[in-house]
């Protein structure tokens, strides 16, 4: 089953796209890789791009992973916002979701409002429409991976240790998955984003908080339990600490997240160093309201002097961080996400200028940094390929995709779910 693993790993990540190249990129022999690609037509997973009964006609001929054969449910929380969508095998998305969201309000509300949106998108699809084969789901805090539990997020009161995986698992009847949302952003940007074709990538998202993911030799690291990329948290020296939501004082995202934004631009708004701040909350506080962080990128596009050295000095802790992980781990891109990176170039120019200052030149020599062109789907995509990773993984393909007897559709005769074992599952059909 690792042959057919393997196979199927090359057509879907376009390592391959012929049975000679196929034949080279997995070195089986001639008569190794007919009876395998056979298997796999016949059930569905490959299709034949062209005719021809010559042997060296037959070996040029396309061959295509079906990424139709199935579709996989997608989520993807921010501290603020949800975004769902049904997702093909390969990744590319369609009835996407968008809506504000706060993780804080708890479990139950977040995860009963993802499953009204499954719902009502599972209702809505075709007749006929491909079965749903899995579920990938990203959360913004610490999730160890193989029982797709968070464990103890600091933004997300009430989740710490919430069965996700079960439930949707359990709900829907296929296998869900769950990662660290900054580990599914690394992973969208890898095989559909601006790192594309990219070995060794770090992507950071600066939201709410800030966290990373880490992409080595093409695979995402997620080290032993899952927490690998936790850079918010990270000590920043300075004069006056800040509690940060964790509990320790000066971390990362407590100077240079989007809530300490808006914690500091309310300062400024107040203390009259920011006039554009200052009016904005005015307006805001009728409502009950406060500075948010995208009113100081708002103010600093209307050349608020404050507001530009709030944006900057973010960019700038970033980029100190960053400088140590370029050091550590010399990667070839690091591609900047979120709603604070998105809001103009003041921060992407700090995290550059910073970084290339303080980092080694060899390791900087071949270095691009770059902001993410799809902040708002990148995680959705990787939400997708993580399932779609996981279902065609040797190990959870050898349970559900015996090669030995023939079988009208794929099913799930036992899911390997994030390294556990779990009883039989179908996939539900809609």
């Amino acid at each position: 089953m690792e042959h057919a693993a393997a196979l199927l790993d090359h057509l879907r990540n376009g390592r391959a796209v012929t049975r000679q190249e196929l034949g080279h990129g997995l070195r089986l022999g001639r008569k190794a890789l007919p009876p395998l690609v056979s298997a796999l037509l016949e059930r569905g997973l490959l299709t034949d791009g062209g005719a021809g009964a010559a042997t060296a006609a037959r070996s040029r001929r396309e061959l295509r992973f079906a990424s139709d054969a199935g579709a996989l449910l997608v989520a993807q929380f921010g501290a603020t916002g949800l975004s769902v969508a049904v997702a093909d095998l390969e990744g590319r998305l369609a009835g996407r979701h968008h809506e504000t969201h706060d993780i804080a309000a708890g479990p139950e509300r977040a995860l009963g409002r993802v499953e009204e949106l499954f719902d009502r998108m599972l209702d809505e699809r075709p007749a006929g429409a491909s079965a749903v084969w899995g579920i990938g789901v990203g959360l913004p805090g610490p999730v160890e991976f193989r029982s797709g539990r968070p464990i103890a997020p600091p933004i997300m009161p009430g989740w710490d240790g919430c069965p996700v995986r079960e439930r949707f698992a359990a709900r829907y009847r296929v296998p869900a998955w769950v990662d660290n949302d900054a580990n599914l952003m690394a992973l969208g940007e890898v095989r559909g984003g601006v790192a594309r074709g990219q070995r060794d990538v770090v992507y950071v998202k600066i939201g709410t908080g800030i966290g990373a993911g880490v992409v080595s030799d093409g695979r995402l690291h997620r080290g032993a339990n899952g927490s690998a990329g936790d850079v918010g948290h990270v000590r920043v020296a300075g004069d006056s600490p800040v509690l940060c939501q964790c509990g320790r004082r000066n971390c990362l995202e407590a100077l240079a997240g989007g809530a300490a934004l808006a914690r500091d631009g309310t300062a400024a708004a107040r203390d009259g160093s920011s006039p554009f701040l200052a009016a904005r909350l005015r307006e805001r506080e009728v409502g009950g309201g406060s500075v948010e962080a995208r009113d100081v990128a708002d103010a600093a596009r209307a050349g608020d002097s404050a507001a530009i050295a709030l944006l900057s000095r973010s960019g700038r802790l970033v980029g100190d961080m960053l400088a140590t992980v370029v050091n550590f781990y010399n990667p070839t891109m690091i591609v900047i996400g979120g709603g604070v990176a998105s809001a103009g170039d003041l921060v992407l120019a700090a995290v550059r200028r910073t970084v290339y200052e303080r980092s080694l030149p060899l390791a900087t020599r071949d270095l691009r940094i770059l902001r993410s062109a799809d902040s708002a789907d990148v995680g959705l995509t990787g939400a997708a390929h993580m399932a779609a990773d996981e279902l065609f993984a040797a190990h959870a393909l050898a349970r559900w995709l015996p090669l030995g007897s023939p079988v009208d559709q794929p099913e799930l005769t036992e899911a390997n779910v994030g390294g556990e074992r779990r009883p039989a599952v179908r996939p539900r059909r809609t």
